[in-house]
């Protein structure tokens, strides 16, 4: 209870600190970027989610939820696992003739694993998406014509189970109810005969206030092969669904100030988005497919891969149509693992450390301007012991790129910095003496 109340207060203080989640420009379409791509252990490992132990909380497969009881806690069940993780991004955006740079940090998860003989269960929250940019559009004539920007987001709380169907074979499924909001917002700028920028301006602003549940299911095989040589392969899949999403239109005049950015509406027009069959829509988000395998000795070391299958061709939002971009089925392949040199020295610190690096393949699934927005990443991190029953502290960092100056677009290069705590606690022990 102690180091729950702790989390608590850490996601509490992480929340107050924690700025925009995003600040990627191509998060200005569909529901914003992805935020969610696992706990810092998967990130630094290239974001395989194939492995897992009886320490770490696996978010991305609920199969990992359940698992057989501990010789070593005396023929116990597992331990009660807490989990909570956050990340700082640098970013540096470089176009055709012009650059620059940004930094976000956010909370990335908040969860706890409960063990429940040989089911388990897990809950916790996660921002799913962000969106954060401002983007702007000039005439030929280098005059400024509309301002771009985008503010909000996609949540999950969920609910998981687990259960260890064999000694090899594990399942799972999560349900998790999806809510959050998105803001777009532009100005359409105006100017005289003579070119002078006029006092008054167009700006519109929409809306759309999301809420809906979908599901994850997981399976996670393993086999000892021989006495020190373990065979891990694992699946999940989340359908298709679709979010429910009440929308809001207006349009201001508005005086603005360039140099500080602030507007000031003289009226609003607030649309009938019923008249056209647009005031509650549904957004459709795309089915999730990721299998992996990986050999390792356990507590020593791993390497494995996955590979994920976005069907993002299937996403579809009626209320805001970008014209010069299209979605179509996207995936990721990432490779990665980690080694420890001696997990039960307790007499030398460093070699209870667990290192890990990774990489990462990704398309995005995001076409604009007839170029598929790619993404790659390169991932270290180490996992470095605190208090007792294997608790530790995540360090990440990921180096990366995403998107193409081609077609007028955008390259970002950016450092993902992370941090996670891993805390775990004995559920129930069994009486020695009476």
């Amino acid at each position: 209870m102690k180091k729950f109340l702790a989390v608590i207060a850490l996601f509490i203080s992480i929340s107050t600190l924690a700025q925009q989640g995003s600040s990627s420009p191509y998060s200005f379409y569909g529901i914003g970027s992805l935020k969610f791509k696992g706990t810092v252990e998967n990130q630094s490992m290239g974001g395989i989610s194939v492995f897992n132990d009886s320490i770490h909380v696996n978010l991305r497969n609920p199969a990992g939820y359940a698992g057989q009881n501990l010789k070593s806690f005396n023929d116990e069940g597992r331990p009660i696992k807490y989990t909570v993780g956050g990340s700082q991004s640098q970013i540096n955006l470089k176009g055709v003739s012009a650059s620059e740079s940004s930094s976000t940090s956010s909370l990335d998860y908040l969860a706890i694993a409960i063990p429940l003989g040989k089911f388990g269960a897990g809950f916790g929250l996660l921002p799913y998406s962000s969106v954060g940019y401002k983007l702007q559009s000039f005439s030929s004539e280098e005059t400024l014509q509309y301002k771009y920007r985008g503010e909000g987001g996609i949540n999950k709380v969920f609910l998981g189970l687990g259960y260890q169907l064999s000694n090899n074979i594990r399942i799972g499924v999560d349900a998790s109810y999806n809510f959050g909001n998105i803001t777009n917002t532009n100005i359409a700028f105006g100017y005289n005969e003579q070119g002078e920028f006029l006092q008054y301006h167009t700006r519109e602003v929409n809306r759309s206030d999301l809420g809906g549940i979908s599901y994850n299911f997981g399976i996670i095989y393993t086999k000892l092969l021989k006495s020190n040589l373990q065979f891990t392969a694992s699946g999940s899949y989340a359908p298709s669904t679709n979010l429910k999403s009440k929308n809001q239109r207006n349009f201001s005049t508005v005086v603005v100030n360039l140099d500080t950015e602030q507007e000031v509406a003289l009226n609003t027009i607030d649309v009938d988005l019923s008249e056209i069959g647009l005031e509650t829509t549904d957004l459709k988000i795309p089915s999730k497919t990721s299998i992996g395998f990986g050999f390792g000795t356990p507590r020593k070391w791993f390497a494995g891969v996955d590979y994920t299958f976005l069907k993002a061709s299937q996403f579809s939002n009626r209320l805001i149509v970008v014209d010069n971009s299209t979605y179509e089925d996207a995936s990721t392949i990432s490779v990665g693992g980690f080694y420890i040199p001696e997990f039960d020295s307790f007499n030398k610190y460093w070699k209870r450390i667990v290192y890990r690096t990774g990489i990462r393949f990704e398309n995005t699934g995001l076409k604009v301007n007839n170029q598929v927005i790619k993404e790659f990443g390169i991932s270290f991190g180490v996992g470095l012991p605190v208090g007792r029953i294997f608790s530790n502290a995540n360090i990440g960092l990921e180096l990366g790129k995403r998107g193409t100056t081609n077609a007028n677009l955008v390259e970002e290069n950016f450092v993902n910095f992370q941090l996670s705590l891993s805390l775990n606690d004995r559920w129930f022990e069994k009486l020695r003496f009476n």
